[in-house]
């Protein structure tokens, strides 16, 4: 029986590129496949014809004999399913698979890096603006002294796997294709220890509390992150070690709410002080500031304090303080200031509720 012409099988024309090629022949395989189609003889025999004519005319000096002498140019060697391939894996690359074998699988590495750990720390608003060291126990898990990070006993070395070769791979033949697994015998790791370290019992680690001290920079805020390098788990089988993340959370403070670098406060003032102005003393993180309050200060008014809020991280300066005067009406009376505020009643202007004044009562009420 006659072989069809195999520009034929894939649809394409004598003149097709190699990228037209390869999509025919991939958009016939995947039809075609027998997985698609099981049971299907006719499809196999579809596939393999597709895989034959495609294993010729991607190559370039087969295409070229089979240009000029047809089927004879070429001669048996592309007489069946995977000839003319070098292995699975150029099958695989059609599918955009390719990086399942060969050397991007080629052999599973044992040695890993370690794991990175997380600490959560909280400090309070003055460490954050001030900066601060800090000393840290962190548990983790380090390379065992015993046996060096190696899992065995001294004098003893571990085996390769007898299963897999030492590749951590087995390989298995499923009709057209080669599946990997990992070798079940050595769990992947391509080497069996048989005379495990008895510290560790072959791990290689051991969890052990280890004592850190850390700079904090003057400017940190909640959710600030600090990496440690190389002061996380220790790695396996000579693996580098992983790295230290210390997430800062700064916590509330009695008298400051932050907002980014500037720090808002409330001080209270009595109706003197706030009728007749005043100097009073406010509260910073660094100790305190004289304020001046001038005459006539409403409830509410808000001064502001350069340089007094939070420190920017990198030296940057200092964000600025906020302080909200809040008029304080006193709850019981001495007979004196009971008598001096009824002289100032008998003496206040009564016309007082201006339209300014009334214009906020009904703003208030709606």
């Amino acid at each position: 029986m006659s072989k069809r012409d195999y520009y034929e099988i894939l649809g394409v024309t004598r003149a097709a590129t190699e990228v037209e090629i390869k999509k025919a022949y991939r958009a016939l395989a995947v039809q075609h496949h027998p997985d698609k189609n099981p049971g299907d003889p006719h499809a196999e025999e579809k596939f393999k014809e597709c895989a034959e004519a495609y294993a010729v005319l991607s190559d370039e000096q087969k295409r070229a004999a089979y240009d000029r002498f047809g089927h004879q140019g070429v001669g048996a060697g592309a007489g069946g399913f995977g000839q003319g391939f070098s292995n699975i894996e150029d099958i695989f690359d059609i599918f955009g698979f390719g990086d399942v074998f060969g050397q991007r699988t080629s052999r599973r590495s044992t040695v890993q890096r370690g794991s990175d750990l997380r600490y959560d720390l909280e400090i309070s608003l003055e460490d954050a603006a001030g900066g601060k060291e800090e000393k840290l126990r962190i548990p983790r898990l380090e390379a065992c002294d015993e046996c060096s990070g190696k899992g065995t006993e001294k004098g003893t070395h571990p085996e390769t796997c007898i299963t897999c070769g030492g590749s951590g791979q087995v390989r298995f033949q499923q009709g057209f294709f080669s599946v990997q697994r990992t070798c079940s015998n050595c769990g992947g790791k391509g080497q069996i220890i048989k005379t495990p370290c008895k510290k560790c019992r072959g791990a290689g680690r051991i969890e052990k509390e280890k004592t850190l001290e850390i700079k904090i920079p003057a400017g940190v805020e909640t959710g600030s992150r600090l990496r440690v390098n190389g002061e996380g788990e220790a790695g396996v089988n000579g693996g580098p070690a992983g790295d230290l993340y210390v997430v800062l959370h700064v916590a509330e403070h009695e008298s400051f709410e932050r907002q980014g670098e500037n720090l808002y406060s409330a001080v209270p003032v009595s109706f003197a002080q706030a009728a007749l102005g005043a100097e009073i003393e406010v509260k910073t993180l660094d100790g305190t500031e004289n304020l001046k309050i001038p005459a006539g200060t409403q409830t509410g008014t808000v001064f502001r304090i350069k340089a007094q809020g939070m420190p920017r991280l990198g030296g940057r300066g200092r964000g600025d303080l906020f302080v909200a005067v809040t008029l304080v009406t006193p709850k019981t009376l001495t007979k004196e200031q009971r008598k001096l505020l009824e002289q100032l009643a008998e003496v206040e202007d009564k016309e007082f509720a201006d339209e300014s004044f009334m214009d906020k009562v009904r703003n208030i009420f709606g």
